[in-house]
């Protein structure tokens, strides 16, 4: 790993694409199966992860140890765009 940490947006393309010109990685993500996928597919060097308002409804509705978008030590700081 080269010690550059990532920033990583997951949701819908007409929320999420745009950002892909500042150099943000864009992970489309239509459906809450998607979004659930998207996120578990990030890797160690992902340090922010910009969420479509569905995306983080969809990771908040998942079961387990942490919920999408709570702040957990070693994943991603999510941050959620306005409605």
């Amino acid at each position: 790993m080269s010690g550059v940490a990532r920033v990583v947006a997951i949701g819908e393309r007409a929320r999420v694409e745009g950002l892909a010109l500042a150099g943000v990685q864009v992970l489309v993500a239509e459906d809450a199966s998607a979004v659930a996928a998207a996120w578990e597919s990030l890797g160690g060097d992902v340090a922010v992860a910009v969420l479509s308002p569905a995306a983080a409804a969809a990771l908040a509705a998942l079961d387990g140890p942490w919920r999408g978008t709570d702040i957990v030590p070693g994943r991603p700081i999510p941050v959620v765009m306005p409605p």
